[in-house]
């Protein structure tokens, strides 16, 4: 691989790296690795370069990827408390509390107190946090259907095919723990 573009070559990866083959492998893949299918990178490289897209086509400005997660998690688990809501997404809870700061701050969740224990803080998602949050879904979704109408018929329907197995395999990406609350 190098950097810039290949003459003839569409297969841009991350960070501006250029691929000679139709695989975009990541840097730090070994494409001779039986390890990691051409379906596994795929799903990958697509994953980032959706979500480095996003947040400015939303409009709503820069907001981290935790943040983004995080309100996600609440609109999901509305009254859930901070503990939980780190566990979800598998971060510290120190830095979950900050982004709810942050989170507050824009005027995207509340913060309220727990009936039953008053030193347990519930996050609930605001009418501006979810209008942004859906403005944030969308963003992300647009491109994509952009680009989906690029594909040929058979590549739309091969991908409408998937879509069972893509959201089966998100299931299991979720039950074992290896995403972060999505």
């Amino acid at each position: 691989m190098r950097r810039g573009r290949a003459p003839g070559s569409s297969s841009v990866c991350r960070d501006g790296i250029v691929a000679t083959s139709p695989i975009s492998w990541p840097p730090m893949v070994n494409p001779a690795s039986t390890t990691h299918s051409e379906v596994s990178t795929a799903l990958r490289e697509l994953a980032w370069a959706i979500h480095r897209t996003a947040p400015e086509r939303a409009g709503v400005g820069p907001i981290p990827t935790t943040e983004i997660a995080l309100l996600k998690q609440v609109i999901d688990n509305p009254g859930s408390p901070v503990g939980d809501l780190a566990a979800a997404l598998g971060l510290q809870q120190p830095n979950v509390s900050t982004a709810i700061r942050l989170l507050v701050a824009r005027g995207f969740v509340t913060r309220e107190k727990s009936e039953s224990d008053r030193r347990v803080s519930l996050i609930f998602p605001t009418e501006l946090g979810i209008s942004e949050h859906t403005a944030i879904s969308e963003a992300w979704s647009s491109p994509v259907d952009d680009a989906l109408q690029e594909l040929s018929p058979d590549q739309r329907a091969a991908l409408d095919g998937a879509s069972e197995a893509i959201n089966a395999l998100l299931r299991n990406l979720r039950r074992t723990g290896l995403t972060r609350g999505e």
